[in-house]
């Protein structure tokens, strides 16, 4: 062990007194996110264990297991994933826990997709900059199970998670003379009902393996063998991880500990190191991801694919006095949507699901989609396969009138997504029994500042 190791002054067993402690301190259901990662299932393992510890009298609350899937998670980590919650599932329920899996998934009509082919969303920058896609896909479903949790079970909750510090202090056991909430727990800075429990947090990276690997010769309480996560991590950094000395099976030792399995299409780092590990490795039917990730890189910041004002129709100018990017137009979101599929329809792999293209016609038919076919159209000439509500898409306009309608508009130089806009708009509200809201909704359309820029720059200038 280390210097640092916190079993250089503590046990396993001290580890497992301090879990039983706090579980048995109170009667608040616990929720464990877990990510499938080497620290996330360190604390479900090091729970399951302490369950079995207990009298069926004692296991007195619930745990929830909780894994995030954003939609676009890599393939392998996915595949794995779901068979170790399945793997959780079965066996707390044969050993009479009352331990939960769960998966939590974003809705469809707020998912990575939805708001880059839907909506337009430029994907995030590698500085960071625009990074709407954490709290949307990950942070905010697991929030809501959390509160759904909340709300049924009528408790506060403890959410514990596999959050470590990069070096300890010198360390005594932690256990002896404590009080819970004061050294143990802190109140979540989200949820009001929910405190935090880490119960990894002193151990260093070696420590995690070595639970991991030594504990129970690594078998896991569930059957699985945490050997096929180390070869999750080793192939994630082509064998190249920067941890040494993990034993993985076959008497060979393995480099591996500081890979993290991101998104397949994290458009955050310049190299996605995880997803190309995976390829070096041997995975060669991941190629398609790795080349669509670079497409839609590249794409990001040309001008004929972004629009010239934001989606509430502002305009702004950037640091070089020109006028900023928007989002994407309508034709680069089609051919987002169709490289998408053909990448699909090539691995053999669910990139998009059904629920999320129904989201994304939606999204089309509301702010774009005139002829209310061109999603479904489009699937088709991809894959020759017929979306189930197919039949039921009927023009809201046919394509001679909107043909008609977009020459009239060059033709009278009125933008055609004005004319566009207010079609759609009188569309959704003309329903409404009071006719403010229509009119309220025309107003605003007509006086987004993308139809006056020019005068208001010219204005500006003058003054």
């Amino acid at each position: 062990m280390g210097s640092n190791s916190y079993f250089n002054e503590n046990t396993l067993e001290d580890l497992l007194d301090e879990i039983k402690y706090v579980y048995l301190s109170d009667n608040r259901p616990w929720v464990i996110g877990y990510s499938g990662g080497k620290d996330s299932t360190t604390v479900v393992e090091l729970v399951y264990k302490m369950l079995l510890s207990l009298s069926p009298e004692e296991r007195k609350k619930k745990v929830y297991i909780v894994s995030s899937d954003t939609l676009i998670e890599n393939p392998l980590i996915k595949i794995y994933l779901n068979k170790m919650n399945s793997l959780i599932g079965a066996a707390a329920d044969k050993n009479g826990l009352k331990m939960y899996s769960r998966m939590v998934t974003p809705p469809a009509n707020n998912s990575f997709w939805a708001n880059v082919i839907g909506r337009g969303f430029p994907t995030p920058r590698m500085n960071g900059s625009f990074r709407w896609c954490t709290d949307r896909l990950k942070i905010a479903p697991s929030a809501q199970f959390i509160k759904d949790v909340i709300d049924e079970e009528k408790e506060e909750v403890v959410v514990l998670l596999g959050v470590r510090k990069a070096e300890s202090i010198a360390r005594k056991k932690r256990i002896e003379g404590r009080e819970l909430a004061n050294r143990l727990l802190n109140r979540h800075e989200t949820i009001k009902d929910a405190y935090v429990y880490n119960p990894i947090v002193e151990l260093t990276t070696e420590d995690v393996w070595s639970v991991l690997l030594k504990m129970d010769g690594g078998k896991t309480p569930w059957g699985s063998d945490n050997n096929e996560l180390v070869q999750l991590y080793s192939g994630a950094d082509s064998g190249e991880c920067p941890f040494a000395g993990v034993q993985a099976g076959g008497g060979q030792t393995q480099s591996c500990g500081n890979s993290r399995f991101g998104c397949w299409v994290c458009t955050v780092v310049k190299e996605d190191k995880s997803l190309n590990g995976f390829i070096k490795s041997g995975h060669r039917e991941l190629i398609p991801l790795s080349e669509f990730r670079s497409w839609i890189m590249s794409i990001r910041d040309i001008d004929e694919y972004r629009e010239n004002k934001r989606r509430d129709g502002t305009v702004y100018y950037t640091k070089n006095n020109e006028i900023g990017h928007g989002p994407f137009t309508w034709e680069a979101r089609q051919m987002i949507l169709r490289r998408l599929l053909e990448t699909q329809k090539v691995m053999g792999y669910e990139l998009i699901t059904l629920d999320e293209l129904k989201a994304i016609d939606k999204i089309w038919d509301d702010e774009l989609d005139l002829s209310r076919r061109t999603l479904v159209e489009l699937y088709k000439d991809v894959t020759s396969e017929t979306l189930p509500w197919d039949q039921y898409k009927k023009p809201l306009i046919d394509k001679e009138t909107i043909d008609e309608l977009e020459q009239l508009a060059n033709q009278n130089n009125v933008p055609f997504d004005l004319v566009r806009n207010v079609i759609l708009s009188v569309h959704r509200n003309k329903n409404y029994s009071n006719p403010k809201i229509m009119r309220g909704e025309v107003t605003r359309l007509l006086n987004q500042q993308w139809l006056h820029y020019e005068a208001l720059k010219e204005f500006e200038d003058a003054d």
